[in-house]
């Protein structure tokens, strides 16, 4: 994207490469959801002809929301996003089914929704196991199974991570907690609109899902809840979704996400092919223009639009900055992290040796990606890295200059 900058009157660009953060709203979205701002205004609550029509907004996009994932209408809840989704899905689960028992089992490299809502059950009495990972982001099955006990009542493993971008074995994971009576729950917020999700195939019981990852609203997500799976109300104080979350819906995020998934689910193919070109290209010329770089995350098993990269002699906060100077939206990982300054618990986990953790960055690229705006990327990036080295108290081999 070409920028005009009327105070020094040149032109410079900006490329965004931090989608996996946020997505623009893309135009089809907006221009669905602008009648659900005035000309459909009516809570889709009341009883009168004005509440009918906002209803059956929100009816038709829950339906689009059920369609895409291959779930019934009336498994899907609206929520405010997926970080809600996840609160609501770890706790609801675990205060639902206490009866039988409080271990709950997750992995190391989960969004922080699912870590702190973990870590607030054992205040309560819960106990947690945190399964580890290897080094390319991979939960183990067989870990999974070990820490499996008698009293064990929900496992909840992301399909994708957010940070390096790896896709984990979610059926068999599912099929496993099932086979032992488990529930199961899966953080989907990264996966939507990279690869295809199927509730009935993957054996979910639970999972949380995002509008603004995929070109739709933010402030807007659902919670797929299996029928007959028993969950803890999230807000008392009205019948909205079913009594299950009371408050006036937000209709024209509603609207929007509907919308969202609806092309992200017919593009999908498309999409990606066009992601997977520009990211190929992007990683063999970044690593051959530039020394001491490691690729975190899986090789194959992984979706297209994230890249995680660590640079040796480097702080990934200084090339963030550097990098926005020069136009160029990169992040060190999660933005719900953003501004606080610690290592990736996602790298850490992964045991990415500290040389590179440090240094390490994560691109994520979107649908309106072009080629021009990799190759200025590619230009900054590579200045940028040469001049934070330059001026580096760190050697390639770890010894002070």
């Amino acid at each position: 994207m070409l920028i005009y900058c009327k105070i020094k009157r040149i032109f410079y660009e900006k490329v965004y490469l931090d989608n996996a953060a946020t997505t623009v709203c893309s135009h089809d979205v907006l221009n669905e959801m602008l009648p659900a701002f005035n000309a459909v205004f009516g809570n889709p609550s009341s009883l009168h002809s004005f509440g009918r029509e906002a209803s059956n907004l929100v009816d038709r996009a829950r339906d689009k929301v059920a369609h895409a994932i291959n779930a019934k209408s009336e498994e899907i809840y609206f929520t405010a996003g997926g970080s809600e989704a996840n609160n609501w899905a770890i706790k609801g689960l675990a205060h639902a089914n206490m009866a039988k028992g409080k271990h709950i089992i997750t992995t190391k490299i989960e969004h922080d929704s699912v870590l702190e809502s973990c870590q607030a059950l054992e205040h309560e009495g819960f106990t947690v196991t945190y399964v580890g990972v290897d080094e390319t982001g991979l939960v183990s099955l067989a870990d999974i199974l070990h820490n499996i006990r008698k009293d064990t009542i929900l496992i909840s493993v992301m399909t994708v991570n957010n940070e390096v971008g790896t896709i984990q074995n979610i059926k068999a994971i599912a099929k496993t907690a099932h086979e032992n009576g488990i529930l199961f729950h899966t953080d989907a917020v990264a996966a939507l609109g990279s690869v295809r999700l199927d509730v009935e195939d993957m054996e979910i019981d639970a999972m949380s899902m995002s509008a603004h990852k995929i070109y739709g609203p933010k402030g807007c997500g659902a919670l797929y809840l299996k029928n007959g799976v028993k969950c803890q109300d999230l807000i008392d104080g009205g019948n909205q979704e079913r009594k299950k979350r009371g408050g006036t819906h937000n209709v024209p995020a509603i609207v929007g996400f509907g919308r969202a998934i609806e092309i992200a689910t017919k593009e999908i193919i498309v999409n990606q092919q066009k992601i997977k070109k520009i990211r190929d290209y992007f990683v063999k010329e970044l690593t051959q223009k530039i020394n001491y770089t490691k690729i975190n995350g899986h090789a194959f098993q992984k979706v297209q639009g994230i890249v995680n990269i660590g640079f040796e002699m480097i702080n990934n906060e200084a090339l963030v900055t550097m990098l926005d100077l020069s136009g160029v939206a990169v992040s060190v990982g999660s933005a719900c992290t953003s501004g606080v300054a610690k290592k990736s618990h996602v790298l850490t986990a992964m045991n990415v040796p500290d040389e590179y953790l440090k240094g390490s960055i994560r691109f994520s690229f979107g649908k309106h990606i072009s080629k021009e705006d990799i190759d200025y990327a590619i230009e900054v990036i590579c200045q940028s890295v040469a001049k934070l080295r330059a001026i580096s108290p760190i050697t390639k081999t770890g010894r002070a200059k």
